[in-house]
Parts: C-alpha cells; sequence; structure tokens
C-alpha cells in the first residue's frame, strides 16, 4: 500500500537542479537505502520527503493520519536538556503538553491518544538499548552519545516513517549494531542515507539512486544494485554514442550549403535543430574522484615501539601495561567505543604525549598529515580553493607544480565550486575537500580519523584503493567495518578498564579471535567448574525420566517443521508484494520473530536433554 507518493519533484539550489521532475512511491515496511554522489541532493531530498523543506515544483503526497520523523546528518540538541528530556522532546505529544496551560483539554486529548503518559517509560527503554547513561546533560555528552540521543528522540514517538540522514556517523561499532537491531525490529517505513555499506547490506530491502536529479529504484540488495547500475550507464552510453553520430551526420549534411537550403530540406533542419537540444539537455554523469597521495621522504624503518605503556587521566586507566612495535608501511585500524582513548593512544604513538609508565621509543624522519574527524579546521567563511593553496594559484604534488583549480577538479569541485564558499558544501563534499586538503601536503605518516564520513560509496571505493597502495604508514580510527577489512593490516582494539588487544587482519579477524579466546575462556570456566563439583555430580545419578525420553525422540521432527516454517515465512517476506499489504506485513514479521525465538528455546531444549542422555550412559 502506498503511503507516500512524490511526483515530478523539483529542488533548485545555486542555479543546479537537484531534483529534476524526480518520482518516488514509498509502501508501508519498506526500508529504503538513499544513496548518490556527495552534492547530489540526498539531504535535501530526504528533507522535503520529511516535509521539513519545501519543493519548487511538483506534488507530494502524504497518505491521511500518516506520522514522519526526521534525523538531520547533524542535529540540534538543547544543550542545558537532561538526557531523558532530549529524547522525550522528539515525541510531538510530550512537545505539545509541555507547552499547554493547565486546563487546556486539547492538549490532554492528544496527550492520551498518543498514550504521552508512557513516554517516559519509552524513552528509558531507548536510553537503554542504545547504550547511553543513566543521566547527564547534553552539553556534556561525547559526540557519538549526541548522535544517539537524537536517534532515540527519532524513534520514541514510533514514527510511520523514519527518515535518517547519516545516522551512523559518530557512532561506535556496539552502537552501531545496536541501532542495526533497533530498526531491523521497527516496524514502519525507513528511508536512510548511509555511507557505511554493512549497514546498507543489512538493512535495505530497496536501493534508491539520486543521479543528476533523477529517482532510480533498485529492488534488492546493495549487490544486486551495483550489477544492475552497471547495465543502466551501458545503455545510457549506448544511446549518448547514438546521439553522438546522429548528430555528427547530420552536421556533415549541413555543411554542405545549397542542400540544406533547399526548401524541401527545412524538415532535416528542424530535426537537426531538435538533435542538437537534446544533446545541450543532457546531463553528463559526474567523473570518478582522481586521488593522489602527495608523500615526503621516506621515515626511518620504526615508526614506534612501545614497552608496557600505561596512562590515565585522574583515576580512569586509559591504557594500561601496552607494547608493540610499528614499522615503515603498517597500516593500523584503532577500534573502540568513543571516548575510550584511541586519540591518546595516536599522540603517545606519534610523541604528542608522553607515558606516564613504560617506555616509547620513537623512529626518525617523520612527516604526519591530519584527517580531522570534526571538519574542525575548515573555515566555513572561506573558499574552497583558498583551503588548499591559502590564495596561491599553483601546489606541488610528488615533484609535480599544478594549478589548484586543476587539482580540484581530481576530487570533483568545477571551477564554479571551487571559487565559492566552504559553507555552501554539503557534508560529504566538506569530507572530499579535507582529503584534497590532506593529500596536497607531503606526509609519510596518515592519521585518518573517520574519514569516511559522509563520503559517498564511489570515492569511499577511490579512498580504499589509493590507501591499499599508499607505502607509508597508516592508522586509522574507523567504525566502518568494510573500510577496516579492505583496507588496515592489523588492529589495536579497546577493551575494558585500559586492557588492548592488537592481532593481524582486519575487523572480522579481529572478531573471529575475539570469538575463539571467549569460546576458550568458557570451556576453561566449564571444565573447572566440573573438576570442583565432580564429586558432588557423580553422587547424584543423572538419568532422563520416560517423559524425558520421548521428548528427545520427538525433538528433531519439531525442529525440522519449524525450520521448514521458518522458510516459509522467509519466503513471503521476500516478495515484493507482501509490502503492499502493511497488516499482512507487520503479521508475517512478528511470525517470524516468534519462530525464532521458539526454535531457538527449543534447541536449547533439545542440547540440555542430549547432555542429560549422555551422562547417564556414562555413569
Amino acid at each position: 500500500m502506498s503511503i507516500l507518493r512524490l511526483e515530478a519533484g523539483q529542488v533548485e539550489w545555486g542555479g543546479r537542479a537537484l531534483l529534476d521532475h524526480a518520482d518516488l512511491n514509498l509502501e508501508a515496511g519498506e526500508r529504503i537505502g538513499l544513496i548518490g554522489r556527495n552534492g547530489e541532493g540526498k539531504s535535501t531530498l530526504l528533507q522535503a520527503l520529511a516535509g521539513h523543506c519545501r519543493l519548487d515544483a511538483g506534488n507530494l503526497w502524504v497518505a491521511p493520519g500518516l506520522s514522519r520523523s526526521y534525523l538531520a546528518q547533524e542535529p540540534e540538541l538543547a544543550a542545558d536538556h537532561d538526557l531523558l528530556t532530549a529524547i522525550k522532546s522528539g515525541h510531538p505529544a510530550w512537545r505539545q503538553l509541555q507547552n499547554a496551560e493547565a486546563g487546556d483539554a486539547q492538549a490532554h486529548a492528544l496527550a492520551d491518544h498518543h498514550d504521552a503518559w508512557q513516554i517516559d517509560y519509552k524513552a528509558e527503554a531507548l536510553r537503554d538499548s542504545l547504550g547511553l547513561p543513566a543521566e547527564g546533560v547534553v552539553s556534556a555528552l561525547s559526540g557519538g552519545q549526541r548522535k544517539r540521543v537524537a536517534i532515540a528522540a527519532a524513534l520514541v514517538s514510533e514514527p510511520d516513517i523514519l527518515f535518517f540522514d547519516e545516522p551512523t556517523n559518530h557512532l561506535d561499532l556496539p552502537a552501531i549494531l545496536a541501532l542495526e537491531q533497533s530498526l531491523l525490529r521497527y516496524r514502519g517505513t525507513l528511508v536512510f542515507i548511509t555511507h557505511d555499506r554493512r549497514f546498507l547490506d543489512r538493512l535495505a530491502t530497496r536501493i534508491v539512486e539520486l543521479d543528476r536529479g533523477i529517482l532510480r529504484s533498485f529492488p534488492g540488495s546493495f549487490a544486486e544494485y551495483q550489477a544492475r547500475k552497471a547495465e543502466v550507464l551501458a545503455a545510457e552510453a549506448a544511446a549518448d554514442n547514438r546521439l553522438e553520430g546522429q548528430l555528427a551526420e547530420e552536421e556533415a549534411w549541413l555543411r554542405q550549403g545549397v542542400k540544406a537550403r533547399a526548401k524541401r530540406n527545412q524538415g532535416r533542419l528542424r530535426r537537426l535543430e531538435s538533435l542538437r537540444e537534446e544533446r545541450a539537455s543532457r546531463r553528463q554523469q559526474q567523473g570518478q574522484a582522481s586521488l593522489q597521495i602527495s608523500t615526503a621522504e621516506r621515515s626511518g624503518a620504526l615508526i614506534a615501539e612501545l614497552d608496557q605503556v600505561s596512562f590515565h587521566y585522574e583515576e580512569r586507566p586509559i591504557i594500561r601495561n601496552f607494547s608493540t612495535r610499528i614499522e615503515r608501511g603498517d597500516r593500523v585500524g584503532i577500534i573502540g567505543p568513543n571516548g575510550a582513548g584511541k586519540t591518546t593512544l595516536l599522540r603517545l604513538i606519534l610523541g604528542e604525549l608522553e607515558a606516564q609508565q613504560g617506555q616509547i621509543r620513537r623512529g626518525t624522519k617523520q612527516e604526519v598529515a591530519y584527517f580531522d574527524q570534526m571538519r574542525a579546521t575548515l573555515d566555513p567563511e572561506s573558499r574552497v580553493v583558498d583551503a588548499i593553496a591559502d590564495g596561491n594559484d599553483f601546489i606541488e604534488i610528488n615533484g609535480e607544480r599544478r594549478h589548484v583549480l586543476g587539482y580540484l577538479q581530481d576530487f570533483l569541485f568545477p571551477p564554479s565550486r571551487a571559487r565559492g564558499l566552504i559553507k555552501a558544501l554539503s557534508g560529504g563534499e566538506r569530507a572530499r575537500l579535507l582529503l584534497a586538503r590532506l593529500f596536497a601536503r607531503p606526509a609519510n605518516i596518515l592519521v585518518l580519523d573517520e574519514p569516511t564520513n559522509d563520503l559517498d560509496l564511489e570515492t569511499l571505493e577511490v579512498l580504499e584503493e589509493r590507501l591499499q597502495n599508499y607505502t607509508g604508514t597508516l592508522f586509522l580510527v574507523s567504525h566502518d567495518r568494510d573500510f577496516l577489512d579492505n583496507v588496515v593490516t592489523q588492529v589495536i582494539a579497546f577493551g575494558e578498564n585500559g586492557q588492548l588487544t592488537q592481532n593481524a587482519g582486519g575487523y572480522e579477524d579481529w572478531l573471529r579471535w575475539q570469538t575463539e579466546i571467549q569460546r576458550a575462556a568458557s570451556k576453561n570456566a566449564e571444565s573447572s567448574t566440573g573438576k570442583t563439583s565432580g564429586k558432588r555430580e557423580n553422587s547424584k545419578k543423572t538419568t532422563l525420566s520416560y517423559k524425558e525420553s520421548q521428548e528427545l525422540v520427538a525433538l528433531p521432527a519439531q525442529i525440522e517443521a519449524m525450520e521448514q516454517e521458518q522458510e516459509n515465512v522467509a519466503a513471503t517476506l521476500a516478495l515484493p508484494g507482501t509490502y503492499q499489504n502493511p497488516e499482512k506485513l507487520k503479521a508475517l514479521q512478528l511470525q517470524s520473530e516468534q519462530l525464532a525465538k521458539k526454535l531457538q528455546q527449543t534447541y536449547s531444549r533439545w542440547e540440555h536433554l542430549e547432555a542429560k542422555a549422555a551422562a547417564s550412559s556414562n555413569a
């Protein structure tokens, strides 16, 4: 069932059409990943769909009584609000109730209709599920915690449609995983923008791409989108070639002169004019970013060697007895919760801080370039071109003298954009500008703090390729799991109480290693428990009752039947037609959750009875 329709939507910004007669239809229960190049207008489209900005032309129809909630890329929160008040402020009924006078019957009726009296409970539940502290004021929260508060505020009213703009920005890995689970349980319609490919794959049931003002829909996963997108671009290129061929033929005929002026050939002249107009109206796809990293003289073989290093702030341990050796050419990923101390570790490695305990030996000839997570080093009132060359016309990249406008075109900034102000750039364009400035400075050590935030997917892939071939040393702080897997050669992870772990490979390798450690620890604990309580256990007779024996025989067939039912439900959920019936969709989603829970309980019961039977036979 259609719940929102955009018809022939048009939006212009700075003389450029962000939406050019764009059409979109949303069905109940869909989860749509909205993708496109930086600066194409994704955030503007999301704001228009959420009712936060107006279309220049076209129609937006929203089903009567439908509620919408919008999460901005950089959400604004009242600094003096306590945490729960900030979350509850996302509920329209709660806001109206706060602003109403004591005898306002209409406001109280609205509050009753929306169960406003339970908002405290909902706010607390969201706070806990997203891993937020029990108490606190917004002004005292970290960037990641503020983002989680804003997400909770968007969810608290349980809207029919959620519009999320880069929800994973500034979140740590546990928070991203918690958000994934929350959104998978969400029953309404979700439209979201993200640079996180794994997050996109986990959530999206349909990909919608904004390309040169037009919206194209691709049902299915991100991988399916990539395959079909290649076909669309190939067909577009073939159409362009045909048009150019026809135009070249007609232009050659026109140059013959006398024939073209004959009265009977006026129709052919009109066709030529039509072809020219068609070519002029076509918006060519923007080229791919060409990222070139300026390198300095090679550093020494040793970057840093840490021996039993410890560091603490007041009474809180940040790093405890950590040892490692980092050499030239290493690509090190640093992961951990927000506020764990990742920046502190980098400052210790690079000599900006000294260890409070332990020894640090550092190498020589080190030239460091930093990528700033919060974009704080960009002056919004400066021109884009001035951020690169400080008013100069030329810069030097790896010994080659280049005009700054030409260099910026490699990062997809045309001259008109390069001469504009930084404050007019989108979040992704600012990220590209920061990369352009970073790579223009000779360095043999790169420190990238959340470089993937806001970047479009194509630029992200180009950046990955350049970093894989980078000959210097790389320190990467990121919560983008795919980016870590594709770039780094080792991971340093922050645990509890300042304990750090290190292993070779990417994020998935580290995760596998952690799982193995936990499994081994669990086995050791079970073994230890078994030894200390062996006599007591052996003194008891462990046998299956007749009823338990019958239950054990019947369980495999029950499990097989439940698994078959689960497959049938999953197959029905995969059908596009299912999303046209919201009642049926909700019932199927609920059935799927109940089946998964029941199946898990049945497996546990089966394992318990099997273990009991084995113990009985060995007694």
